[in-house]
């Protein structure tokens, strides 16, 4: 096999493994709203069975190394961890207040989130091209929350709304700390909420459907991470957010078949707009011209 099979065969896999895990992905809103227990309850056990699958693979992929040298994780680490436990709350908060195509949408935004901060705190420059989307996926946004004036999806759009900064925080974090491990913070995220869990909810109040559900949602959870992390290593970030991009119209579908739940038409045009802007970006540019580097293209995967 020459090495442009490899290549092609390698990018191919990239993609399967990148689609597959934004399938998984969108699978959260639905998991979230079949589940009748509270919001903590869900993060406690979620948090929990997706850390165990996480670090079960982290495990696997370093078993030549010291158990203790394998889940050394530092302070940075632990903030890393900390940031993203605090986004998935209010993730699984927005999602038992508002419409799944609202959450969806909204999180979309992150990519171009994130450079904001990054630019912020980093002094990184952002550019034109993710500037223009970044302008339009908002107007977007503002459209979905316009249209959830007067409702009570009003407050799980505002909800979603601080999610996509802290998961942009979460990235950016990322990025600022480079000999962080990304993957094995997302895992320690896990028992942060595991312990938080038990302080202020009530973990044990879900019965058997629940119990189930649960379970299989941390599954979903830490199979979608691990899919992403494989497929992103053999793609580029601009077809991994090119790719990653369908798990907000999955998400949509999968909220209308399973639960009935029709976006209003300010959220389905909102949504529209959204999209065109996020795949507008995520589209390779015919130029490789940039004005700095940025998260462009690349979608967060901590929630």
């Amino acid at each position: 096999m020459t090495g442009t099979n490899v290549e092609q065969r390698r990018r191919l896999v990239g993609s399967v493994l990148v689609l597959a895990s934004a399938v998984l992905f969108s699978c959260s809103g639905v998991l979230t709203k079949a589940i009748e227990a509270g919001s903590w309850t869900i993060l406690t056990w979620r948090g929990l069975v997706g850390a165990l699958g996480i670090g079960v693979y982290v495990r696997l992929r370093r078993r030549d190394r010291p158990l203790g040298q394998v889940f050394r994780l530092g302070g940075r680490g632990w903030l890393v961890a900390a940031v993203g436990a605090i986004g998935s709350v209010t993730f699984i908060v927005s999602f038992k207040n508002t419409l799944v195509a609202n959450v969806s949408v909204i999180y979309a935004t992150i990519p171009f989130v994130a450079a904001a901060i990054e630019r912020l705190l980093l002094g990184q420059a952002i550019r034109r091209r993710t500037l223009s989307a970044a302008t339009a996926s908002l107007a977007g946004v503002v459209i979905i929350v316009f249209g959830s004036l007067g409702s009570p999806n009003l407050a799980g759009d505002a909800v979603a709304l601080a999610m996509v900064g802290l998961n942009a925080l979460y990235m950016v974090l990322i990025r600022a700390f480079p000999d962080t491990d990304a993957v094995l913070a997302g895992a320690a995220g896990g028992p942060l909420l595991f312990a938080a869990g038990w302080l202020v909810g009530s973990p044990l109040d879900a019965d058997a459907t629940d119990g189930f559900l649960l379970l299989v949602f941390g599954l979903v959870f830490a199979a979608a991470t691990v899919l992403w992390i494989e497929g992103t290593r053999r793609i580029s970030a601009a077809e991994s957010g090119l790719l990653g991009s369908a798990e907000t119209p999955v998400a949509i579908a999968l909220a209308w078949l399973v639960l009935g739940e029709v976006p209003p038409e300010a959220s389905a045009i909102g949504a529209l707009v959204v999209l065109a802007a996020v795949l507008g970006h995520a589209r390779p540019s015919p130029t490789v011209t940039r004005c700095g580097r940025g998260l462009d293209g690349r979608r967060g995967r901590r929630s």
